[in-house]
């Protein structure tokens, strides 16, 4: 499963530098002059930090099942 996981990360990672254009540069340049480049990275941490939480609970739940399961078992 890691290794899937890390693979495809990796492709994702290649790949994006596949299409990795002047154009985009330049709306890169334009997004840190105006600052707003500051909101994408708060943006994208709130989001990564809700699906490490949601994953730590999701988690914490199957641990629970497994639990009471080995113990009715």
């Amino acid at each position: 499963m890691i290794k899937k996981l890390s693979s495809t990360f990796l492709m994702l990672l290649f790949v994006s530098q596949l299409f990795a254009q002047t154009q985009e540069a330049s709306v890169m340049q334009s997004i840190h002059n105006n600052g707003k480049i500051y909101v994408v990275v708060a943006v994208v941490l709130i989001i990564l930090i809700g699906l490490l939480v949601y994953l730590f609970a999701i988690d914490k739940r199957i641990k629970m099942l497994e639990k009471k399961s080995n113990i009715k078992n």
